[in-house]
């Protein structure tokens, strides 16, 4: 097994619901669906967040989809309209939960090295950090 950022397997689209965020993640081949499954929680999502993410996170799979949407309640310090964050609508939180490593076997880390883009400093370990940076 081996250590691959998220960004290999799927994308990702991100927006505000009040104060939780909506992060929909979708992989790029229906085959990678079930790593998805597998290997993206909504504890691991919670856990990737850390004290970003307030409230509980739910998890909702679309397999007809092969994707997965996720609910983050309290991300958005109170929503976009009295949010003193610099992203109160929550948009660059798919890019951060693409961040988030996975395990998986030698043959699929092969299979998906040419896919979504992963930008230098994203070698396996550095997704550890917290999404902030």
């Amino acid at each position: 097994m081996t250590r691959i950022a998220l960004a290999r397997l799927a994308h990702a689209r991100s927006g505000d619901k009040g104060n939780s965020a909506n992060v929909g993640l979708i992989a790029y081949r229906p085959d990678l669906f079930p790593i998805l499954e597998r290997e993206v929680t909504a504890e691991r999502v919670k856990a990737h967040f850390g004290s970003l993410v307030e409230g509980e996170v739910d998890r909702y799979e679309l397999p007809n989809l092969h994707a997965l949407n996720f609910v983050l309640h309290g991300a958005l310090d109170g929503g976009g309209t009295v949010s003193l964050r610099t992203d109160a609508q929550g948009k660059v939180l798919s890019s951060a939960l693409l961040r988030m490593e996975v395990e998986v076997d030698a043959v699929v880390a092969e299979s998906v090295a040419g896919l979504g883009r992963v930008p230098a400093g994203w070698e396996p370990g550095s997704a550890d950090r917290h999404p902030e940076g």
